[in-house]
């Protein structure tokens, strides 16, 4: 369970905060938060707002959420975001509209900046293209390798229409081997490699593979390269790493596949199939 799901267990569904403050948000959070045992130097920021136009005097905050939490004899640091919606005098952790059952959780977040639509993340389509999709994936996610190989293809043969964007969001708690994975796929697509993301769906690796070498060879032997250790030691491989878990941070992203049509998140993942291609 992600933290947040184990903090927002720690709220009350909402509280009275009297037209409140950013201010008020933080510290009414820091002391529901702060009130567990197991949770010490505790920071909590805004990172933005957003109006949900469908919900009358609803606001999105867009929080991060920093503390060191004591799992048994160990403590261990994170670094999270997490969703509260606000209304005047009331904040919840969760909200769903009861007439169309959408839980805004899964729908809402920031707008896309334009200045994470990078040349280094744009892996088809002109850059002018109309539509702009960006994707968040995990290489061995399970719905992943089903959903972007076959969103991919389908966008890749409109260039003209879309411009695809392809974030590296490897899910180390679940899918350990995606992160040595992911850091190859960036060494080899550096190195010149074609078609290196929709390739990167097809290496067989046991996701919990922790082993490096390993991970390499699987990787290797799908795409015919020698990248090795070094390879994925490079500066420019971890910052174009770096750069992908914060573009993903900023976005709110928690999960895979996480897609953005024209800057707004698609819950349905699947908005690209309505734009009009001929």
């Amino acid at each position: 369970m992600l933290l947040m799901q184990k903090l927002s267990t720690i709220l009350a569904l909402s509280a009275s905060l009297m037209a409140a403050t950013d201010a008020e948000v933080i510290a009414f959070l820091k002391k529901g938060i702060g009130g567990n045992p197991n949770i010490s130097n505790l920071q909590i920021e805004v990172n933005g707002k957003k109006n949900l136009p469908s919900m009358s005097g609803w606001q999105a905050y867009f929080m991060t959420i920093e503390a060191d939490v004591k799992q048994g004899n160990d403590i261990r640091h994170i670094n999270q975001n997490g969703t509260y919606f606000v209304n005047g005098n009331v904040i919840a952790p969760e909200l769903i509209n009861v007439k169309t059952s959408e839980r805004y959780n899964d729908t809402v977040a920031p707008d896309f900046s334009n200045s994470f639509y990078t040349k280094s993340n744009r892996i088809s389509g002109d850059a002018d293209a109309p539509n702009k999709v960006a994707i968040f994936s995990d290489p061995l996610c399970p719905f992943c390798r089903r959903y972007v190989p076959e969103a991919l293809t389908y966008m890749m043969k409109y260039p003209k229409v879309f411009s695809v964007y392809y974030y590296h969001f490897p899910l180390s708690g679940l899918h350990p081997a995606a992160v040595t994975l992911t850091k190859a796929a960036i060494a080899a697509e550096q190195g010149g490699t074609d078609n290196t993301i929709l390739g990167l769906y097809k290496v067989d690796i046991n996701a919990s593979e922790r082993d490096e070498q390993k991970i390499l060879n699987a990787f290797n032997k799908t795409f015919g390269t020698k990248i090795d250790k070094d390879d994925i030691r490079r500066s420019s491989v971890l910052k174009q790493f770096e750069f992908d878990q914060k573009v993903a941070s900023s976005m709110m992203v928690a999960g895979t596949p996480t897609v953005f049509v024209n800057g707004q998140k698609d819950a349905s993942k699947n908005k690209y199939k309505e734009i009009k291609v001929k």
